[in-house]
C-alpha cells in the first residue's frame, strides 16, 4: 500500500495541473523579476512627473558623463585585458609564470577601495607630493602643477585597474584554445608578431573580449563608490541624489529607467556582435600555439606592461591600505568595526543562503514542468545581475514600504499593538536585494551542474519509488555539491562588496563593512576606513583563489 501512495498523489498533481515544483518555479522568477518591472511601473506612473525638469536639467549631464565613463572604462580594460592575455598565452619573458595568475588579483579590491587608496597616494599630503616638494624645494601648490585627482580620468584609471580582469580571464582562455597551425602559417607568409595578433589572434578572441568587456562597462554602471569619491556624475548618483536630497523617489524610478534601457542595450549588442562573429575549427586535430620565448630589453617590456595594471589595481591599494592598518592598529577593536563586520556576515550570509536555495529550487522546478512558461521565465532572472543596486533598490524598497505600512495597519487593527515596520525597518529588504542582484550566480551554477547529471539516474530513482524531492537530495545533490558550493561562497563575496544597494536598503544605524568604509573615507578618515577594507579584500581574495583554481 505504501509503495503506491506516491504514484497515487503524483497522478492527482497533473490531474489539476499544478506541481508544487512548478509553481514554485514560477514564484521564485516573479519575485526576482518583480524589482525590474517595479521600477518601469514607477518610471511611468510616477507621483510626481519631473521627466520634463530631469531632461532640461540633470539627465543630459548625468548620462553624458555615464556614456564617457563606460566607452573610456571599456576601450582601456578592453586593451589592458586583451594585450596582456596575448602576452602570456604565447611569449615566455621574465616573471610570466606568477604574473599570469597575479594579474587576477585586482579583482579582490573593490573599485571604490582602490579609489580611496590612489587619491591617499596622491593627494597633497601624500607621499608623492611631499616627496617632490622636498626633493625640487618647493613650497606650496601654486610652485608647481600636479593633475587633479578627483575626476574624471582617475575615475577611468581606478575604474579600469579593478575591472580589467574580466576581459583579461576571457580572452587568455579564448587565446589559448585557438589553434598553431594558423599562426605558424602567419609565420611563414612573413607575418610578424604585430600582424599576427591583430589579423588572427584578435578577430577570433573578438567575441570574448566583447563579452568581457560588456561586463566591465555594466560594472562601469553599476559603480558608486569611485564617481561619488572623484565627484563625477554619473546616473547611479543622480539616482541617489534625487531619492535622497530631493525626495522624489517617480524621479529615482525615471533615471534608473534610463539605466536599464542603457543595460539592457548593451546586452542586445554583446550578444548580436557574437551571434554575428563565429569562427569555427574545421579540423579534428587541434594543437595549441606555442610560446615563444623573447629575450633582451622586449622581454622586460613584456614584463613592464603586465606589471603597470597588476601594480596600480592590487600593489597600491593594498599597500596604502596596510600601512594605515598598521598604523592605526587600535581601529581592529573598534566595536562598531566589530558590529559591521558581525552585519556583514550575518546578511550576507543569509542572502547567500536563500540565494542558492532558490536557484537550485528554481533550475530543478523548470526541469521538471517541461512547461513553456518556466522556461521562459528562466532567462530573465539573470537580468538582476546586470542592473546596478541603485536600480533594485528603487524597485525594492518603495513597494516594499508600501506593503510595509499596509501590513502595519493590519497588525494594528487586529491586535490594537503597533507593529513597526517590519519589512523595510529590518534587514529584510537588503537580504531581497542581494538575492535578486547575484541570482544569476546561483542560477547558473544550478543549471550548469545539473545539466551535468544524467536524467536516467533520475529515472531510475523515481522508478523506485522517490518523490521528486528525494530525488533531489539523494541523486542530484551529492553530484551538485562542489557547483553549490562554490556558488554560494561567489555570491556572499558579492554581497559583501556590494555598496549601492546596501547604502539605499540599509536600516537605520545598521553598518556593513562596504558602508563603513564608503563613510570613513568620504570623510578622509582612511584610518578608520582601512581595518574594513582589508577585510573586504581578504574576501574577495578568496573568490579570486577559487577562480584562478577554475581556469587553470
Amino acid at each position: 500500500m505504501s509503495q503506491t501512495e506516491p504514484s497515487s498523489r503524483a497522478s492527482v498533481m497533473p490531474r489539476f495541473g499544478v506541481s508544487p515544483w512548478s509553481l514554485g518555479a514560477l514564484i521564485i522568477a516573479l519575485i526576482v523579476v518583480a524589482p525590474i518591472a517595479a521600477v518601469f511601473w514607477m518610471a511611468f506612473h510616477p507621483a510626481d512627473n519631473i521627466w520634463p525638469h530631469l531632461i532640461s536639467t540633470t539627465l543630459p549631464r548625468y548620462l553624458r558623463n555615464t556614456l564617457v565613463l563606460m566607452i573610456s572604462v571599456g576601450l582601456l580594460s578592453a586593451s589592458m585585458g586583451s594585450g596582456a592575455a596575448w602576452l602570456v598565452s604565447r611569449y615566455r619573458f621574465p616573471g610570466v609564470r606568477w604574473i599570469e595568475w597575479a594579474l587576477l588579483l585586482p579583482l579582490a579590491i573593490p573599485a571604490y577601495v582602490g579609489a580611496y587608496a590612489l587619491v591617499d597616494f596622491l593627494e597633497y599630503a601624500g607621499p608623492v607630493q611631499i616627496g617632490m616638494r622636498s626633493l625640487f624645494g618647493w613650497q606650496s601648490a601654486r610652485d608647481y602643477w600636479f593633475p587633479e585627482i578627483r575626476s574624471m580620468g582617475a575615475a577611468v584609471i581606478v575604474l579600469s585597474v579593478a575591472l580589467f580582469p574580466y576581459v583579461y580571464i576571457l580572452a587568455r582562455a579564448a587565446f589559448r584554445e585557438q589553434s598553431g597551425e594558423g599562426e605558424e602559417v602567419a609565420r611563414s607568409l612573413g607575418a610578424g608578431a604585430l600582424a599576427r595578433f591583430w589579423r588572427i589572434g584578435l578577430p577570433l578572441a573578438r567575441p570574448a573580449i566583447a563579452a568581457g568587456t560588456a561586463i566591465v562597462m555594466m560594472e562601469t554602471v553599476n559603480d558608486f563608490g569611485t564617481v561619488d569619491y572623484f565627484a563625477v556624475q554619473t546616473l547611479t548618483t543622480g539616482i541617489f541624489s534625487v531619492w535622497l536630497e530631493s525626495n522624489n523617489a517617480g524621479g529615482a524610478a525615471q533615471i534608473a529607467t534610463v539605466v536599464l534601457v542603457l543595460v539592457i542595450l548593451l546586452v542586445t549588442m554583446e550578444k548580436t556582435s557574437r551571434r554575428k562573429i563565429q569562427f569555427f575549427s574545421l579540423s579534428t586535430r587541434h594543437r595549441p600555439p606555442t610560446q615563444t620565448r623573447i629575450t633582451g630589453i622586449w622581454a622586460w617590456m613584456a614584463t613592464l606592461v603586465c606589471l603597470i595594471p597588476f601594480s596600480i589595481g592590487f600593489v597600491l591599494p593594498i599597500s596604502v591600505i596596510l600601512s594605515h592598518a598598521v598604523d592605526n592598529a587600535e581601529r581592529w577593536s573598534d566595536p562598531d568595526l566589530l558590529r559591521a563586520l558581525w552585519n556583514t556576515v550575518r546578511v550576507g550570509g543569509i542572502a547567500a543562503l536563500v540565494t542558492v536555495i532558490a536557484g537550485v529550487f528554481l533550475v530543478y522546478g523548470v526541469r521538471l514542468s517541461g512547461k513553456a512558461l518556466p522556461r521562459l521565465l528562466l532567462p530573465l532572472t539573470t537580468i538582476g545581475y546586470a542592473a546596478p543596486g541603485a536600480v533594485l533598490a528603487v524597485g525594492i524598497l518603495i513597494p516594499l514600504a508600501l506593503l510595509d505600512h499596509r501590513l502595519a495597519d493590519a497588525i494594528e487593527a487586529v491586535t490594537g499593538g503597533r507593529a513597526g515596520l517590519i519589512l523595510t525597518g529590518s534587514s529584510f529588504a537588503l537580504v531581497l536585494a542581494y538575492c535578486v542582484r547575484f541570482f544569476a550566480i546561483a542560477q547558473g551554477a544550478a543549471d550548469g551542474a545539473m545539466g551535468r547529471v544524467s536524467p536516467s539516474l533520475a529515472m531510475a530513482a523515481r522508478s523506485l519509488g522517490r518523490s521528486k524531492g528525494q530525488t533531489l537530495i539523494e541523486v542530484y545533490y551529492p553530484m551538485i555539491r562542489a557547483s553549490v558550493g562554490s556558488a554560494l561562497l561567489l555570491v556572499f563575496v558579492d554581497c559583501v562588496k556590494e555598496l549601492p544597494a546596501t547604502m539605499l536598503l540599509r536600516p537605520f544605524n545598521f553598518d556593513t563593512l562596504a558602508t563603513r568604509v564608503h563613510d570613513q573615507a568620504s570623510l578622509e578618515n582612511l584610518g578608520d576606513a582601512s581595518p574594513g577594507a582589508i577585510l573586504i579584500v581578504l574576501v574577495g581574495l578568496v573568490a579570486v583563489g577559487m577562480l584562478a583554481r577554475a581556469n587553470r
